[in-house]
């Protein structure tokens, strides 16, 4: 920021005047000027609904990811949700250490009424659906993509691309108290 405040005094600006252009876009890229966050490292820190895990480039990340998303579902109270996530996961990690060079991270938060999962690489490329024969062993994660997450996407970013998937959240049992009335009285 000081470099900011440097540049802004030295294009004349003084302390009551509205930014000028530059300060103001100056102000809206900083973001896009700043290093990013390698993948080797946690996205954020943690809170209470959302985890971050660097995963090694090593086919042996997969059960690990699986280790870790059931485990935070649990803590999370949404075990319902985590074999479907679990199967997911494992094959979302799967394509990104797969079709990827470098470090993978595995996102997992809780936003509104949806769990997300999100699957960082290095590999800017989306995601391929192939035809695949009933005998195939592999080729079939986006069709496993369309049929169990509500929605389910790939965008670039400046280290290559983010594979996210959207669950929505288990809607608590409505519980009855003994003895209240279930139905409305009739009128007669």
């Amino acid at each position: 920021m000081a470099a900011q405040d440097t540049a802004l005094g030295k294009a004349g600006v003084s302390e009551g005047a509205p930014p000028s252009w530059f300060a103001r876009q100056l102000a809206l890229w900083s973001h896009v000027m700043e290093p990013l966050r390698p993948l080797s490292a946690p996205r954020a820190r943690a809170t209470a609904r959302d985890a971050s895990w660097p995963l090694a480039p090593e086919l042996i990340s997969v059960s690990r990811a699986r280790r870790l998303v059931v485990a935070q579902l649990g803590e999370w109270r949404l075990n319902e949700l985590a074999d479907t996530v679990e199967l997911l996961v494992s094959e979302v990690v799967t394509n990104a250490l797969c079709h990827a060079r470098g470090p993978v991270r595995l996102n997992l938060r809780v936003r509104g009424s949806h769990l997300r999962c999100e699957v960082e690489d290095t590999n800017a490329d989306g995601p391929v659906r192939r035809t695949v024969c009933a005998d195939a062993e592999g080729g079939r994660g986006m069709e496993l993509l369309d049929l169990l997450a509500e929605s389910w996407g790939s965008s670039r970013t400046a280290t290559g691309k983010t594979l996210w998937f959207e669950l929505p959240l288990p809607v608590p049992a409505q519980t009855c108290r003994p003895g209240a009335a279930s139905e409305a009285p009739v009128a007669s």
